[in-house]
């Protein structure tokens, strides 16, 4: 088993994210290409964004810190911290309304 702190992984990466170009900065905390689930921790700076994307498979998106919005072509959900947002099966994006940290799981179909 192995355990770690999410607040932790959140800090470093917004911390990682204020220094990049991108505004950005990922993990992937468990899965991967090779697994059904993947859990990835994604920090955002405000204003910058994860762009439009098809959707993966089911997949969730847990405000750890901060405000995000959640948009496809035809709507749009705005998240919290405490928040789960389910991603619509179509292609959306994710924009940090705020310095922001999320935990998108994916299970793949």
């Amino acid at each position: 088993m192995r355990k770690f702190s999410l607040d932790a992984l959140a800090r470093r990466h917004l911390e990682q994210a204020a220094g990049a170009a991108s505004g950005r900065s990922a993990e992937t905390v468990y899965g991967g290409h090779e697994r059904t689930l993947r859990q990835t921790l994604i920090a955002l700076t405000a204003g910058n964004a994860l762009g439009d994307h098809p959707n993966p498979g089911d997949a969730t998106v847990a405000v750890l810190r901060g405000r995000v919005e959640l948009t496809t072509e035809t709507d749009s959900w705005e998240g919290r911290t405490g928040d789960m947002l389910i991603v619509p099966e179509e292609t959306h994006g994710l924009r940090a309304l705020e310095d922001s940290v999320v935990l998108l799981s994916v299970a793949k179909t």
